[in-house]
């Protein structure tokens, strides 16, 4: 695949996880009873476009589900060849499932072994089956669920609403937890912009034509036209038939960040909508080391889709020095 056809196929799905952030966020406040999907025909969409959407990462080592006391968690294995302290476990943005990291597992599978989640809530292979009401529920089953895996320690790397996830967990149960990347994270640095807010709120929608979701998630794509490429029809079919009931990220504050007891890489889009970028850049500076945050000037929230081998390289560095 061109770098020119593969940026393009990241802006539009890291897009649609921007927008399913904010809508999510927003419009499932109270969480009661347990995400679902609007019936079987949705769900076989959704499902049937997840499979195609999965044929574009590496060959799978082995495919393993944990049970959690919220429900069952999909992980999948992909074999590195780097030499890392510890596996990678990559956290995908809302709605967006293990697939999004296609163009992301070659440069990062240099770094070591890498897991890659479906996020227990979520349109995905995950299956949800108790409530998660705050986010102690939120750290609890995630923390669970590596606890299933065999390795002791993960170097965890979280996109989006996964880094808000990835740094929940860590502040409230790090004994798993080698180091945090977080990936231009929604709820960590920085508050939701209003205009953003109310830019989302066709996506809650999901009887809505598609173009009205597309819209917002070009908007959070830093432009990028939404086409019909198989990661942007799983994404929108998860949004479409998938009823999320999951609470409301309580904003991390800065002193939680500077109390971490874990290494921390931040990496910051500079044209990224879901918060300002130059108060999120100064919130990680003051409450991180200064080498730890690194900021792309021309990225946007579709970060990891336009600027994949530089991530991967900031990460090897990162947890290079901890192998």
């Amino acid at each position: 695949m061109s770098s020119s056809k593969r940026r393009r196929r990241w802006l539009i799905a890291l897009g649609v996880v921007a927008g399913l952030v904010v809508v999510t966020a927003f419009a499932t406040r109270t969480p009661s009873p347990v995400g679902h999907w609007d019936g079987a025909e949705g769900r076989d969409r959704f499902m049937a476009a997840y499979d195609r959407a999965f044929q574009d990462l590496p060959a799978v080592a082995d495919t393993v589900d944990v049970r959690t006391d919220y429900g069952v968690v999909r992980f999948y294995r992909f074999a590195g060849r780097g030499e890392a302290s510890a596996p990678l476990v990559l956290l995908p943005g809302r709605s967006s499932g293990s697939p999004v990291w296609a163009d992301n597992m070659p440069s990062l599978l240099e770094v070591g072994d890498v897991y890659t989640v479906d996020l227990l809530g979520e349109p995905g292979r995950s299956v949800q089956d108790r409530p998660i009401v705050d986010d102690a529920d939120q750290a609890a089953w995630l923390h669970q669920a590596l606890a299933g895996l065999p390795e002791e320690r993960f170097h965890l790397v979280g996109l989006s609403i996964g880094g808000w996830s990835a740094a929940n967990l860590a502040i409230r149960q790090p004994d798993l937890v080698a180091s945090l990347t977080l990936v231009d994270a929604v709820f960590v640095f920085d508050d939701l912009p209003l205009g953003t807010i109310v830019r989302s709120i066709p996506a809650t929608m999901p009887w809505l034509p598609k173009s009205w979701r597309d819209g917002f998630n070009s908007y959070t794509a830093g432009g990028a036209p939404v086409e019909d490429v198989p990661v942007a029809r799983m994404i929108e079919a998860g949004m479409q038939h998938y009823q999320l009931r999951l609470p409301q990220p309580t904003r991390i504050t800065e002193e939680q960040l500077a109390g971490l007891d874990v290494p921390v890489l931040a990496l910051i889009a500079g044209r990224s909508v879901m918060h300002d970028p130059e108060v999120a850049a100064a919130t990680a500076e003051r409450a991180l080391p200064a080498a730890a945050v690194r900021v792309y000037p021309e990225a946007s929230h579709a970060i990891n889709g336009e600027y994949p081998d530089q991530i991967a390289a900031d990460i090897a560095e990162f947890v290079g020095a901890r192998v």
